[in-house]
């Protein structure tokens, strides 16, 4: 949940009082609650940008298979919190010290996004320049990229 407000060039914040405008150093008596479009054309009547207050937390990092968890979760005809539970125990027994059960429930209150596998880029050994690059047909093969390597195959922990 965040809060907006409209704030101007000389840092002062828009106060509505009575359907009056005034603008004010500071936002004691502000309130735009969180309606962010109100906000935004109060900014487009009267000048000034939309600020947001408070920011909304991040999304939780988590892998494919923890989001398909919290998918089911998410179902009614379940608890939320058994879900999260049992697949916590079922990954990390009944270990008091892991986290996992805590970072999923942060996931699924706040929101989460799925962690992408990260890619490398793969030297061929003792060849200047020259990096590994898979063919249509699967098998490897050493190519020169000079210049941009923006072009260089990059592959998975796992490919590799």
């Amino acid at each position: 949940m965040s809060l907006w407000a409209v704030k101007n060039d000389k840092g002062e914040y828009a106060h509505i009082d009575m359907d009056e405008l005034t603008w004010e150093t500071g936002f004691a008596t502000l309130w735009f609650g969180v309606n962010e479009p109100y906000a935004k054309r109060t900014a487009s009547d009267y000048g000034g940008h939309v600020v947001e207050l408070i920011e909304a937390p991040a999304k939780v990092v988590v892998s494919a298979e923890e989001a398909e968890m919290l998918e089911t979760a998410k179902n009614p005809t379940f608890r939320p919190s058994s879900v999260i539970t049992s697949y916590s125990n079922d990954h990390h027994g009944w270990d008091l010290t892991s986290d996992l059960e805590d970072r999923l429930m942060r996931a699924y209150v706040l929101g989460w996004t799925v962690e992408k596998p990260k890619r490398w880029n793969v030297k061929v050994p003792h060849v200047d320049g020259a990096y590994y690059m898979k063919l249509r047909n699967g098998k490897l093969s050493a190519n020169s990229v000079f210049g941009n390597k923006d072009h260089i195959q990059q592959f998975t922990d796992a490919e590799i």
